[in-house]
C-alpha cells in the first residue's frame, strides 16, 4: 500500500488495495486519509471518491488544528494578562519601550507615579472600557490638571490599551468614542515683536541669550541652557545635540531621541550675534556658555531662568501678554516661521516634535493658509 504525504502536520491519503499509486485515478477503489488529531492520535477517515476531496477534508482539518491552537494561545493570553493589574501590566509594556530616550522614560515613569496608577494601577486589565477611560479624563479634568499634561497621560493609557487590544484582551477597542483631551490654541500666548524686544533685555545676560536662542531658533529652555560653541556648524545654522534635563540637572539627549541623535536649525544672524557677544563677555567651559551661577563646573540649572521670569512678571515694568509663560518664546519662533509661509513640516523638524501631528494641533491656526485665500488662489490659476 502506497501513501502520498502532504505538507508537514498535514497528513497522508492513499488507497488501501493492489493497484499502484500511478494507477488510483483509474482504480474504483475510494481515498482514505490518515492525520494526527488535536490530541496527537493518529486517525484514519474513508470514503473520498477523488484525490482532490481527500486532500480538501485534510486542509480542512489543518486548518481546524491551526485555529484551536490559535484559540487556545489567545485564552492563555486573556487569562494571563486580563487579570492583571493596570500597574503590572504597565511595567511590563514600558520594559518594552526600548526606543524610549532617558528623559522620555522619566517623562512616562513620572505620568505613571503621579497620574494613571494613582487612578487605575489597581484595576485590572480586562475590566477597561470606553467608561472606565472617559472617567479618567473627566477626573483629570475636574482635578485642574494641566491640559498638557492630561494630553500626555491619555497619550499612555492609549497605547498601553491598545497594546492590550493586540493581545485580545478586549474584543472591541476600549478607546472607541472616547473624546481625548484637545489643546487649546488659545492657550500658546504668543508675544508680539515689539514685546519680545522688551522681555529679552528684562533680565540678565544668560536671559537674554535663552529668550533670544528660544524665540530665533525654536529651542526648548533645557535646550537653550545647553548652548555650545561647538555646535555652530554653519553660518546660518546651529546644531541641537544635547539638553539640560530637569529631574537629573545634567546634560542628556534630546526629547524623543536617543543619545548622539541631532537636529539642525536655523541660525539667524541676530542670534549668532547674541552667542558671539555672550561668549566673549563670559567665556565658555568645554564650548558650553551657561553654566550655574554659583559654580561654573555644573550645567545652567532651570531655576535660573525660572526665577528671573518670576521676577520680572511680578515687577510688572515689562509690557507681557496676559497668560504668557516662558514656553511663549518658542511659540514666537513657530509663530514667526508659519505666518512667513515656511512649510509646516520644516517647522515641525526644527522643534523638534515627536509627529507632525503634534505641530498642527498646536499652530494650526497661525497658519496663513485659509479656505477663502486659497478659493482665491485657485480662481488665479483657474482664470489664467
Amino acid at each position: 500500500m502506497a501513501a502520498r504525504t502532504l505538507a508537514r502536520g498535514m497528513g497522508t491519503f492513499f488507497k488501501d488495495c493492489e493497484h499502484a499509486e500511478a494507477r488510483w485515478s483509474k482504480c474504483p477503489h475510494e481515498y482514505k486519509i490518515r492525520y494526527r488529531s488535536a490530541a496527537g492520535k493518529q486517525t484514519e477517515e474513508a470514503g473520498f471518491a477523488t484525490q482532490d476531496k481527500a486532500i480538501t477534508r485534510l486542509t480542512e482539518i489543518y486548518n481546524e488544528k491551526k485555529a484551536a491552537g490559535r484559540s487556545q494561545s489567545k485564552a492563555e493570553r486573556i487569562q494571563k494578562y486580563g487579570t492583571m493589574r493596570f500597574e503590572e501590566y504597565s511595567e511590563e509594556w514600558k520594559a518594552g519601550q526600548r526606543h524610549l530616550a532617558v528623559s522620555s522614560v522619566r517623562h512616562l515613569d513620572s505620568l505613571l507615579e503621579h497620574h494613571l496608577n494613582p487612578a487605575l494601577g489597581s484595576r485590572r486589565m480586562n475590566s477597561f472600557d470606553h467608561k472606565v477611560v472617559d472617567h479618567f479624563i473627566r477626573t483629570m479634568e475636574r482635578l485642574k490638571t494641566g491640559l498638557a499634561t492630561q494630553a500626555n497621560a491619555f497619550d499612555k493609557l492609549r497605547a498601553i490599551l491598545l497594546d492590550a487590544h493586540r493581545l485580545g484582551i478586549y474584543a472591541d477597542n476600549p478607546l472607541l468614542g472616547v473624546k481625548p483631551p484637545q489643546y487649546d490654541p488659545a492657550r500658546a500666548v504668543i508675544p508680539s515683536l515689539e514685546q519680545l524686544r522688551g522681555i529679552r533685555t528684562a533680565g540678565d545676560d544668560a536671559f537674554m541669550l535663552m529668550v533670544d536662542l528660544m524665540s530665533g531658533c525654536g529651542l526648548r529652555n533645557g535646550e537653550a541652557a545647553a548652548v555650545n560653541l561647538n555646535n555652530l556648524v554653519a553660518d546660518d545654522v546651529y546644531r541641537v545635540s544635547e539638553q539640560v534635563i530637569l529631574s537629573t540637572k545634567s546634560y542628556g539627549p534630546l526629547k524623543h531621541r536617543k543619545v548622539g541623535e541631532y537636529r539642525d536649525v536655523p541660525l539667524p544672524a541676530r542670534i549668532r550675534e547674541t552667542i558671539e557677544w555672550y561668549a566673549e563677555k563670559h567665556g565658555a567651559v568645554d564650548g558650553y556658555l551657561l553654566r550655574q551661577p554659583t559654580d561654573r563646573t555644573k550645567p545652567y540649572p532651570h531655576w535660573a531662568m525660572d526665577n528671573q521670569w518670576k521676577r520680572i512678571r511680578a515687577a510688572g515694568e515689562v509690557d507681557i501678554p496676559e497668560g504668557m509663560v516662558l514656553y511663549g518664546n518658542r511659540h514666537f519662533f513657530a509663530s514667526n516661521c508659519l505666518s512667513n509661509g515656511i512649510p509646516i513640516t520644516d517647522v515641525a523638524e526644527w522643534m523638534g516634535h515627536k509627529s507632525l501631528d503634534i505641530t498642527f494641533k498646536i499652530y494650526r491656526h497661525l497658519m496663513p493658509g485659509t479656505i477663502g485665500r486659497a478659493a482665491q488662489v485657485l480662481d488665479m490659476a483657474l482664470a489664467a
